[in-house]
């Protein structure tokens, strides 16, 4: 499968391309209309001479798996990779574990035990440290130094994983860093490093040591939303907005972990999704069908302007994912998500059903 071309700008609500690639007998009705969309936006303003409209729309489809590159990778195509020594400069593999203090470490854990050849990606380090706001994008200077010190360069596929265990937590916020900082060929490892060890594929102790490359990061501010932009989106409703926390902390009746002087709540007029109905029992995220028929049931048009939220802008890029998986890869992350809203919305803006009201 072969990605975009670097920078270039994909159709709105082109679909994702699978692993592999799913058969054109496989589509449904929305997806057919996709297509539609993506030949429109595409192949008709060209001119093809010979050609009939109908061939032209045929191969419109073929072009749709191309447009996008694949979202996730499987643990038996990454074990073939590793097995036949494809890791290097093209394809780096990142640890992006995270977990909440006093449970597990995840740099101890990946020094025991990580995928051979995988990196550490230290979110705590490669994060806007300066910010007030839980894990605040970093600059595109220093997201660019932190990756081509781990051996990322522009033309590398990077593939990125956890150890949480509910098969993927961190893993989705690297891939949406990457695709924010205009890196498309990234890709999520499907069930996470819970079934890469159920599976029996190979773990190593070994550290890697990737010699250094040159990234250079461009920020995409579409695939981003700041404070401003969602306090404005209030009266101007032009976006949806999504929150991925579980219910129970969105409607304020659960505390937030971990967290001193912050109540729970969430933004006026916001959709409750938590991210952990995308993922199955076994760790791997739900068909395209599956999710699509979610979002449907929130009653979340995915052919309208999306702003994806949580606590910290990390599980939010659980909805980004299931959306791009459905064919839509412009849902924007609110990066300061409910930890900023919370400290410098109105009041008035912020809605639980706490014994404090008002959150």
């Amino acid at each position: 499968m072969q990605p975009f071309p670097q920078g270039a700008r994909a159709p709105p609500g082109c679909r994702a391309a699978a692993d592999p690639p799913p058969r054109r007998s496989a589509l449904g009705k929305s997806s057919s209309q996709v297509l539609l969309r993506c030949a429109r936006a595409v192949l008709m303003p060209l001119s093809f001479p010979g050609f009939h409209p109908r061939q032209v729309m045929r191969r419109a489809e073929t072009m749709v798996h191309q447009v996008l590159y694949r979202a996730l990778v499987s643990t038996k195509w990454l074990a073939e990779s590793v097995r036949a020594g494809k890791l290097g400069p093209g394809l780096r593999v990142l640890d992006a574990s995270w977990y909440s203090p006093g449970t597990r470490e995840a740099r101890k854990e990946y020094l025991e035990r990580h995928v051979p050849g995988a990196s550490f990606f230290d979110i705590e380090e490669c994060r806007d440290t300066a910010s007030p706001y839980e894990m605040m994008l970093p600059s595109e200077a220093d997201f660019a130094d932190y990756v081509g010190r781990l051996g990322i360069s522009n033309q590398t596929h990077v593939v990125v994983y956890d150890g949480d265990n509910l098969g993927s937590f961190y893993a989705p916020r690297v891939w949406w860093m990457f695709r924010v900082f205009g890196h498309r060929t990234v890709s999520v490892l499907n069930g996470g490093f819970r079934n890469w060890l159920k599976e029996g594929h190979p773990v190593t102790s070994e550290p890697s040591r990737p010699e250094p490359a040159n990234f250079k990061a461009t920020l995409d501010r579409s695939l981003l939303k700041t404070y401003e932009q969602v306090l404005e989106n209030l009266e101007s409703k032009r976006f949806q907005l999504v929150d991925a926390r579980s219910q129970g902390r969105y409607l304020g009746t659960e505390p937030e972990p971990d967290a001193v002087g912050l109540d729970a709540g969430h933004i006026r007029g916001s959709v409750n999704m938590p991210f952990m109905d995308f993922l199955t029992e076994d760790g791997f995220e739900k068909s395209p069908d599956e999710l699509r028929a979610m979002f449907e049931a929130k009653k979340v048009n995915l052919a309208q302007p999306l702003i994806a939220t949580c606590r910290k802008g990390v599980t939010a890029c659980h909805i980004a994912l299931a959306a791009y998986l459905c064919g839509k890869p412009d849902v924007a992350i609110y990066d300061g998500s409910w930890f900023e809203w919370f400290h410098r919305a109105p009041p008035e803006t912020r809605v639980s059903q706490g014994q404090r009201g008002k959150a």
